[in-house]
């Protein structure tokens, strides 16, 4: 038994760490898109496939016999591709997949299907906004240059990204009072966020719940049906199944 762990998240270094205390045989992927990723205590490879026959050239090339994708709920393009080359290939698949946060008393979310919905939900006029989506869709905003937009990356962009910008450069996961001063301190009236689910980027939603600040919430994008489990102990119990059954 072989495992590729598609990662990412916070979930899959936790399971990395748990694969590795019990000498699981597994390759840790990154997508490369920050500069300095978290390191694992796993064989790590960093970069993209090259579509679903690139996958199935690895899997192939690297007797992987179990995929786990615990990549963020956003990385649509490749958990469909790890969907498409396991079905190819005949490799047994799993999601591990936080559950995605959830609308409360008090929280005023506007919900829209995609980037495009995001930037068409922003008001006319000039509003500051807490865009806490990444790096790799800002460009959309260009559209709407009239507002002050808030990023927090993890790297520092290599050129501006829009034209009325503060940068902070931090990684997570973030507490509740920092990011009420931080909402607070730039006047935040708005927050672009995607439904990633998960504790660590959470605590942008209870700030902004004390603040009456509006939240655009993306939604997840749609994927092909899949196992999903929600622990790192029901992945483990998974594999100790397949390995029962002499896979």
């Amino acid at each position: 038994m072989r495992t590729l762990l598609l990662g990412g998240t916070t979930e899959a270094s936790q399971l990395a760490t748990a694969l590795a205390a019990q000498g699981v045989d597994a390759v840790f992927s990154y997508a490369g898109r920050t500069a300095n990723p978290v390191p694992q205590p796993l064989p790590t490879r960093i970069g993209g496939f090259g579509g679903v026959a690139g996958l199935c050239d690895y899997l192939r090339a690297n007797s992987i016999t179990h995929i786990i994708d615990a990549t963020h709920p956003f990385a649509a393009q490749m958990s469909r591709n790890a969907v498409d080359a396991s079905l190819a290939c005949g490799v047994q698949l799993l999601a591990l997949e936080r559950a995605p946060w959830q609308v409360t008393s008090g929280d005023h979310w506007i919900h829209v299907p995609n980037i495009a919905g995001a930037v068409a939900a922003l008001p006319d006029t000039p509003a500051r906004v807490f865009l806490a989506i990444g790096k790799q869709t800002l460009d959309a905003f260009a559209t709407k240059p009239q507002h002050h937009y808030l990023l927090r990356l993890v790297d520092p962009p290599t050129s501006q990204p829009l034209p009325n910008t503060t940068v902070i450069i931090a990684r997570g996961p973030f507490d509740i009072a920092s990011d009420t001063a931080l909402l607070r301190g730039n006047k935040i009236t708005h927050i672009v966020a995607k439904n990633a689910g998960g504790a660590g980027a959470a605590a942008k939603l209870h700030a902004a719940r004390a603040l009456g600040v509006a939240v655009i919430m993306i939604d997840r994008p749609t994927l092909p049906p899949r196992r999903i489990v929600a622990s790192v102990a029901q992945v483990l119990a998974w594999l100790g199944h397949s390995a029962d059954r002499g896979v």
